[in-house]
């Protein structure tokens, strides 16, 4: 992710949107291998950095959940090393941008994609309902907000109840 000043919050943020409604990312092929893309990156990062620590481990495996979503609408192999997932996408999402479809596809490798290039983009630019994918997006989004709330404010607590006198 270019520009962004924390790559892992920019993902967790633009996946959430790509994958809160069906159909945000219809027809969108260059938007949708962008936001595959992060979730792959999610289901390691979340599950294994040693920064997340303050979210829930429930967010790691949710998102290593909607990876194997993803991955089986996409044709993906479940053993396909996630870093070369990452950056072909990324490559695809890239070409696509710069109007160049062709290029798109050839940056599909086979021995990742293998459906082929042309398939795999045509499934990006019609993905159906992904429910595992739109719930541990919105529940990254959700707990790097309450995350974030805590390092500002301190964890939340309960306000005792009033006894009336």
């Amino acid at each position: 992710m270019q520009g962004a000043g924390d790559p892992t919050r920019a993902a967790i943020l633009h996946a959430a949107d790509a994958f809160s409604s069906p159909a945000r990312l219809a027809g969108r092929p260059e938007e949708a291998a962008r936001a595959v893309a992060e979730v792959e990156h999610l289901a390691v990062e979340l599950s294994t950095g040693p920064r997340w620590v303050g979210l829930s481990p429930l967010a790691g495996l949710r998102l290593q959940e909607a990876r194997a979503e993803l991955r089986g609408v996409l044709g993906i192999p479940p053993d396909a090393p996630p870093q070369a997932v990452i950056d072909q996408l990324y490559a695809a999402s890239r070409a696509l941008r710069a109007g160049d479809p062709a290029r798109a596809a050839a940056a599909l490798s086979p021995a990742v994609f293998p459906a082929g290039g042309s398939a795999t983009l045509a499934r990006l630019a019609a993905l159906p309902p992904l429910p595992r994918t739109a719930s541990a997006t919105a529940f990254a989004y959700q707990e790097m907000v309450r995350s974030d709330s805590e390092r500002r404010f301190g964890p939340a607590r309960s306000v005792p109840e009033r006894t009336p006198r």
